[in-house]
């Protein structure tokens, strides 16, 4: 045996763990017990103690002595009070190939060190950095998030950090990379000591250095987060500015070190995580902050944002870039609202300004200033892209901040201040307001308890309002369950409501107890004392009592606890499993399948519940003109608001959605019902369809190509569904009838429903000579001496969660240039939205919101698009067309592919650049001449069953037979 020891010590270990500790005696042990039990056997571990004052040290030396041929223990004189030493200390003592850093309160995965060797001795890597999972311990679910997955998606060798810069950016961790000792010595390479986020310098050193670094996509390193530790870490002392003041000095020493190793491409990407994390970090905590301590943090701050490239300002959120700009203002009037949007994001808080067409989050720094001559401010404060001026008032979640707060014999007297953003609140507006307590859990939610607002009136930027809740009597929480109250004050405007949180900007200002009366008993508690959230707003914890808290934690962990969490758990997932998706299923197909079909039911849906448009209306208002006697029923997603009154409305996939779709005699819709849900046999589907095709579809898509036999499969299980299929040309046969798979006795070449009107309106102008704009036109506006045009573009794939469509072309230019002559309507794909600056009211109007597309295509002159199926409905009106395809190749090479060139077959000029459509769209007259010929051959060739009377043709093939007498 203890040759055996001797041939080991003489044997170098491939890797060294250092495993450093400071008063954490409970949790070494598993740390080292992760390396120990390594699949990768030749691994040595080196316990470095910080001079601990609990029996950390003694617990690694017994470790030691247990394992004398692997465990190694080692004490600093004195502690250094952060990290950087003793994995200094741990480095020199050392003895394997590769070194690697562990925390004594995190764990190693099991093939970390085999796998972070092979990828190092195969490559020849200096670092090799692996995936770390952050394990929140102490959460029920066992909650685990990655650390920046999309670095570790795939092993790939960097020559240099530059072909990576995010890897710098964002994994600044030490712990989930394995090091060559000799790179470590040979580079010098050490923590900083004396100073947080020492992690920070040290990878930035590292990654700068290495001559090759491999990442790996194994889980590495899992670092254990305790969310309920009494002892915050480090990194979460925010209250402390000596932390934000070592944050800045280490971030100052990377900038150095990224410039003496000119990479300076590196400081940009930096800078841009700086603005929008690090910063963001520290300015969520101000409002928590006194004056003093606001000051300090500003001072600090700003020499440190006047390095930053300005340009990083515009690959930020502009929130973020706001809170950078007012930050180095000091400009706390505006900076305090501002942060509170940051950490409420839907929330307005400032005033808003417009100047020149444009929206600003405040008046100030916007006149010219000897010290901006790039108008720099304006660019940063410029929020006319989030839209906030488009907003109705209730669809605004607005600040109320809280000015006043006094109690006195059980009552709370609260006073605030509602911002009023671009007088979205009218001085003549009837207002009406409610406090409303709320229990926050969401088991008691139902509880809420209401106390009207006294006073309200309207101060230009502001309404103030005054109320007083008389809590003693006026709220009843059960006592034990409803600890958290929320409060809400709900505004009516002129009958419309807005609701707000109250935000406590200021420190202290909320303090003190109230008395209540619990309906369980006083023994639990009998006062309530205001306190302030993690997103700033006032809420009311219960008071219990000491013994009584005693009491219910014992009940808690003992078996009357254990039986109440079990059931409450039990009750929680019937819940959930009966509102899960498979639940749905299973009652469509095994209960409400089994149902008597309903002669005279039709349910109707369009773009999947989005809207009430299209060729099902058509068909349904047909049906209704006709004087039918059926049953309607209509889908919809979200809200119900623009669907008939006449029908019965069903929320898509809830089970009155299911129930009507399983007892109905037809379906009519112009998209898809939900994919998994099959068809009864006695039940007749008309599938409209939506549209002409230019792009590939269906099975002609080269992505649906390259999927598995059975993907392909139940895809045509889904298209074998339809009964009758809408065909408006021969061309969609060889399309749209190709590319499902359709069988030729299911198509129906009637044309569209949708496009009747069109055809009508036509026929009328041909035979009248008079164009009849009818009441659209009146009811957006739109002057009787001015063309409109119409804008319609198909979806586009980017645009973030929020799909915000970015128009190619400047508008404020185009109504400057036409807006005298033309109203431009704006429409986006209904997948996308847009936002218009206030500059260009009345010239330039976005009807996105309008369901129905076919009335604003009969009401333009001309119309403006680039491949969406709408030019095949336009073209029916014989009215001027502009293609803008400014990304054409990209659309057609990089996309799906088309089945026709639009180039060569537009009716109309296609333009690529803002200047040529500018050019064409000087004269619709010259147009409407010139492409006369090729408009009517596009018509005859993608619009031949159009004939205007295609709802008519299906109702009397379909539901004649529910005529009346």
């Amino acid at each position: 045996m203890n040759e055996d020891l001797l041939r080991r010590a003489a044997e170098p270990p491939d890797v060294s763990v250092v495993v450093i500790v400071y008063n954490d005696e409970t949790r070494l042990p598993t740390a080292v017990r992760s390396v120990l039990e390594q699949t990768l056997r030749n691994v040595e571990v080196v316990i470095v103690d910080d001079r601990s004052t609990d029996g950390s040290y003694g617990v690694a030396r017994r470790l030691a002595a247990e394992h004398p041929d692997r465990v190694r223990a080692f004490q600093l004189d004195e502690n250094s009070g952060g990290c950087g030493a003793p994995r200094n200390h741990g480095i020199t003592q050392a003895r394997g190939t590769y070194v690697l850093f562990l925390d004594s309160d995190d764990v190693l995965e099991r093939n970390a060190c085999r796998n972070m060797l092979e990828a190092a001795e195969t490559t020849g890597a200096d670092l090799v950095s692996g995936l770390c999972v952050r394990v929140h311990v102490d959460s029920r679910n066992g909650k685990e998030v990655k650390w920046y997955p999309w670095l570790y998606a795939r092993t790939r060798t960097l020559e240099s950090i530059s072909e990576l810069p995010d890897l710098l950016v964002f994994d600044t961790l030490s712990t989930n990379k394995c090091y060559r000792r000799e790179f470590l010595v040979e580079q010098g390479l050490e923590f900083p000591v004396g100073i947080h986020y020492e992690d920070l310098l040290f990878s930035a050193q590292a990654y700068a250095a290495a001559r090759r670094i491999t990442l790996i996509p194994n889980r590495v390193y899992d670092w254990h987060v305790v969310d309920k530790a009494t002892t915050k870490s480090i990194s979460n002392r925010r209250a402390e500015i000596a932390n934000f003041t070592h944050r800045m000095e280490i971030h100052r020493r990377v900038d150095q070190l990224l410039a003496d190793k000119g990479l300076l491409e590196l400081k940009f990407h930096k800078d841009v995580k700086f603005l929008k994390h690090d910063l963001v970090l520290h300015l969520r905590e101000l409002p928590f902050r006194d004056a003093t301590y606001r000051q300090e943090f500003a001072a600090i701050a700003r020499d440190y944002l006047e390095s930053i490239d300005r340009t990083a300002f515009d690959e930020v959120e502009p929130i973020h870039a706001i809170c950078a700009y007012l930050l180095q203002k000091s400009d706390w009037d505006n900076l305090l609202p501002a942060v509170d949007t940051l950490t409420n994001r839907d929330k307005i808080s400032a005033p808003l300004v417009e100047r020149d067409g444009r929206i600003y989050w405040c008046a100030e720094h916007l006149d010219d200033d000897p010290d901006d001559p790039d108008g720099f401010a304006r660019h940063v404060l410029d929020v006319t892209e989030l839209g906030y001026h488009v907003k109705p008032v209730e669809k605004m979640f607005l600040r109320n901040v809280l000015t006043g707060y006094e109690e006195a014999a059980g009552t709370v007297r609260l006073a605030g201040r509602i911002t009023n953003p671009l007088g979205v609140i009218p001085p003549g507006g009837r207002l009406t307001g409610e406090l409303e307590f709320a229990a926050r859990r969401k088991g008691v939610r139902f509880q809420t308890f209401r106390f009207p607002v006294a006073t309200l009136r309207h101060e230009g930027e502001a309404v103030a309002w005054e109320a007083a809740a008389d809590l003693a009597r006026g709220l009843r929480p059960l006592g034990i369950v409803d600890a958290v109250w929320d409060v809400r004050l709900h505004l009516d405007v002129d009958g419309v409501r807005t609701t707000t949180r109250l935000t406590a900007s200021e420190p202290g200002l909320a303090a003190g107890q109230l008395p209540v009366r619990p309906r369980l008993t006083r023994l639990v508690a009998d006062h309530v004392t205001p306190e302030i959230s993690s997103r700033g707003h006032l809420s009311f914890r219960i008071v219990t009592r000491e013994k009584v808290d005693a009491l219910v934690e014992r009940g808690v962990r003992g078996a009357p606890g254990r039986f109440a969490k079990s059931g409450y758990r039990k009750a929680k997932e019937v819940r959930r499993k009966l509102t899960s998706g498979d639940t749905k299923l299973r009652l469509y197909h095994e209960a409400f399948s089994r149902l008597p079909l309903k002669k005279g039911l039709v349910v109707f849906e369009s773009h999947l519940g989005r809207q009430y448009s299209d060729s099902p209306r058509a068909i349904y208002e047909e049906m209704r003109r006709q004087g039918l006697e059926f049953e309607a029923v209509w889908s919809y997603t979200g809200s119900p608001t623009g669907f008939p009154p006449d029908a019965t409305l069903v929320r898509r996939w809830s089970l009155p959605y299911l129930k009507a779709l399983a007892q109905a005699e037809f379906w009519v819709d112009n998209q898809s019902y939900p994919l998994k849900l099959t068809k009864r046999p006695e039940t007749t589907y008309i599938q409209t369809w939506h549209g002409s095709a230019l792009k590939r579809m269906g099975f002609d898509e080269p992505a649906w190509k390259l999927r598995p036999r059975p993907e392909q499969a139940e895809q045509q299980r889904t298209l074998d569904r339809f009964d009758r299929f809408l065909i408006r040309s021969e061309h969609d046969v060889r399309t749209l009838a190709r590319a499902f798979r359709l069988k030729e006795k299911t198509l129906l070449r009637v044309g569209y429903p949708r496009n009747d009107a069109l055809v009508q309106a036509k026929r009328r102008e041909e035979e009248t000579g008079l164009r009849e704009r009818g009441a659209l036109a009146a009811e957006l506006g739109i002057p009787d001496d001015k063309a409109v045009l119409l804008y319609a573009p198909t979806f586009r794939q980017h645009g973030g969660r929020q799909r915000r469509f970015e128009l190619p072309f400047d508008v404020e230019r185009f109504a400057d240039e036409f807006g005298d002559r033309y109203v431009l309507l704006v429409r986006s794909h209904y997948l996308n939205h847009v936002v218009l600056p206030p500059s260009v009211r009345g010239r330039v109007i976005d009807v996105s919101a309008h369901h129905d597309v076919t009335p604003l295509l009969a009401l333009a002159d001309g119309l403006i698009t680039d491949y969406s199926s709408v030019m095949f409905d336009y073209a029916l009106l014989g009215r001027p067309m502009f293609f803008f395809a400014y990304d054409y190749e990209e659309y057609v090479h990089e996309g799906r592919g088309t089945y026709f060139d639009l180039l060569e077959r537009a009716p109309g000029p296609v333009v690529r650049t803002e200047e040529e459509l500018h050019t064409a769209l000087a004269s619709l007259d010259e147009q409407a001449v010139k492409y006369a010929e090729a408009r009517e051959g596009f018509v005859a060739e993608f619009g031949e069953y159009d004939k205007g009377n295609a709802a008519q043709s299906i109702v009397d093939q379909f539901f004649a037979q529910w005529r009346r007498g």
